[in-house]
């Protein structure tokens, strides 16, 4: 029989005893090796139970928990592993990565102190982060001698604090821990309490595997691999929600490919299915494109159909800030989620959380060290998301500095929407015509705007001709620009990467830059890959509905000459294995249907295309 693993985590504020208590744990269940305990034992035979799990030297000579120390010890009926958070208010952060992925959170409250402001914010955090089960460790009792109208005292301003917080379930025990009063063995000083020990409170803590139906399978992908040359890929990754076994059909996302699974290992050969939270490595059918970061769903279609995630570009998330320098609208960070990780903007601050109240305060100017508050992010490409109320893996992420690559936050996801570029109506601002007629502008500076737009492979010589039709019409006497794509992307669109949501945001940038150039009356020049069909029409569209005309040159330069050239060694790279998605090679080219004029530039007078195009923009005009 398998036994069940219990994770708890314990808060609260400095010298409340949460070492102690801890070591009490270890010391009473026996869960201590000899030597262990002989090392921290004076003269006396007396133990320093704190020092048991307080690990770091800086720990042990201020008398206080900087970092997270994990325990573990096990009882007849289950394991446990137990996280010893800090209390100082400094070293928050670690509390919030303690209690992450934690069953239970066991709040130690100081009988003489009570609820401090430190309690109220594990709480919160702990509540934040979807513990549902609480126990509070009212320490210390016998220093206000057991003492039941004290204990009741506490116990009602932690039952408020629970119901502020909503949390459903609450225990408050009354332990010494230095002492072991109802820690494991019940105490004969509290007669007047009849409630579970501890360890019992611990013991009959029911757990389930999350959403243990196939419908809302979540396996986020962390390694693939190919063991042989002659076996298949391997997807290796954990069960966040669900199960899965042989024949069950799968749906990779944010790809949108679907494949059966021919072969599932887990650590139990035994094993038939699994289920969250097993680690599996996996065999499909097809050899389908899935990476690091990709997340297999149930690719049920009928019956009991699959529950998907979201493909989010826009999250509204609950934040921890971990550092001193503020968190402000605007910003810019790295969000890994899962094993994922694309750039976000913060796009708005909706209120802050006030720890002695626990009241939100709205519209922050910033987050500052410790505090928490709600968010909205823009991300740089897709996020599979789920609401972390429904998938506490899937609904969380941290937040990581670009520059120094510190984790500067953690989240939970509140609501998660999919943006698509372009399409999104906005109700809160109106487009404000330009005070000058556009004719009239056109007419006095004797030029009138359009926009260019050069699509074609790597290396088809797009941007080496817009060059040249941009030289040709400024020394014509006209006003040109030329928005070539890797310039773009070191400034306006460095936060995209090269995904095909990034891509697609990125035509829309230089889409709305063209038609702002084209109406002031520059001839605007864009020279991008551009691939997909779609993206190009959003681009087209934006200059159509402006009424500014737009003309596509397709340059048609075959793909075997694109390799030949090769000016930035990308295909051969690709060749090699070492990049990934290069348009051409392992990612698609759409040709257009309707270009207003296709070249070729292979063997061509450079010249004479050039005046095609000069020619082609003087009739649009």
């Amino acid at each position: 029989m398998t036994r069940q693993l219990l994770r708890i985590t314990t808060a609260g504020s400095v010298d409340d005893g949460k070492s102690t208590l801890i070591g009490r744990l270890l010391h009473d269940t026996d869960s201590l090796p000899l030597d262990h305990l002989e090392a921290v034992t004076d003269e006396e035979g007396v133990a320093d139970l704190a020092a048991l799990s307080d690990g770091l030297r800086a720990e042990r000579e201020q008398g206080i928990t900087i970092d997270v120390a994990y325990r573990f010890f096990s009882t007849a009926n289950r394991s446990y592993i137990l996280a010893d958070t800090p209390g100082h208010e400094r070293y928050t952060r670690n509390m919030f990565t303690g209690a992450s992925n934690a069953h239970v959170a066991t709040l130690l409250v100081d009988a003489r102190a009570g609820v401090l402001r430190q309690t109220r914010r594990h709480a919160r955090i702990a509540k934040l982060l979807g513990i549902e089960h609480f126990v509070a460790a009212v320490n210390k009792i016998d220093l206000v001698d057991f003492d039941k109208a004290r204990f009741a005292e506490v116990e009602a301003d932690l039952r408020q604090l629970a119901d502020r917080l909503g949390a459903a379930e609450l225990t408050v025990i009354p332990i010494a821990a230095k002492l072991g009063d109802n820690v494991v063995t019940k105490s004969t000083n509290t007669s007047w309490y009849d409630g579970p020990t501890l360890l019992e409170y611990f013991e009959g803590v029911e757990l389930s595997a999350p959403h243990p139906e196939s419908k809302n399978l979540r396996l986020a992908v962390q390694w693939v691999s190919r063991p042989t040359t002659e076996e298949r890929r391997r997807y290796t990754g954990r069960l966040s929600a669900g199960t899965l076994r042989v024949g069950d059909p799968v749906l990779s996302l944010p790809a949108g490919t679907t494949s059966t699974v021919t072969a599932l290992d887990t650590l139990d050969d035994d094993r038939a299915v699994a289920v969250a939270p097993l680690s599996v490595s996996i065999e499909l059918a097809d050899d389908i494109d899935v990476g690091r970061g990709d997340v297999f769903v149930s690719g049920a279609t009928e019956g009991d159909a699959a529950v998907l995630p979201v493909l989010a570009r826009e999250l509204d998330a609950t934040v921890c800030w971990f550092i001193e320098t503020p968190l402000r609208a605007g910003d810019r960070v790295a969000l890994k989620h899962g094993a994922r990780t694309v750039r976000a903007t913060v796009q708005a601050l909706h209120s802050r959380l006030d720890p002695e109240t626990l009241d939100d305060l709205d519209q922050p100017v910033e987050l500052g060290l410790n505090d928490i508050g709600s968010v909205t992010l823009r991300t740089s490409s897709v996020v599979v998301a789920d609401e972390y109320a429904t998938n506490r893996d899937n609904g969380a992420f941290i937040l990581i500095d670009e520059t120094s690559n510190d984790t500067v936050g953690a989240g939970t996801i509140t609501e998660a929407r999919e943006v698509k570029p372009g399409e999104q109506a906005r109700h809160d601002i109106r487009w404000h015509p330009s005070s000058l007629d556009r004719d009239y502008r056109w007419g006095r500076t004797g030029q009138r705007g359009a926009t260019i737009w050069f699509t074609g492979l790597p290396a088809s010589g797009k941007s080496t001709l817009a060059v040249a039709v941009e030289r040709a019409l400024v020394e014509a006497g006209q006003v040109a620009y030329l928005l070539d794509g890797d310039n773009i992307r070191h400034g306006l669109s460095d936060d995209l990467g090269f995904s095909a949501g990034d891509r697609a945001e990125n035509i829309r940038r230089v889409g709305h830059l063209t038609r702002l150039f084209a109406d002031a009356g520059v001839v605007a020049l864009a020279s991008l890959v551009s691939p997909l069909k779609s993206d190009r029409e959003i681009a087209r569209a934006l200059n159509d509905a402006a009424k500014l005309p737009f003309i596509e040159v397709y340059v048609s330069t075959p793909r075997t000459e694109c390799e030949k050239r090769d000016p930035k060694g990308l295909y051969a790279r690709a060749r090699a294995g070492e990049l990934k998605g290069l348009t051409g090679v392992d990612a698609p080219y759409e040709p257009p249907e309707g270009a207003d004029l296709v070249l070729d530039t292979t063997g061509a007078d450079i010249d004479q295309l050039v005046s095609q195009v000069v020619e082609l923009l003087n009739q649009r005009r």
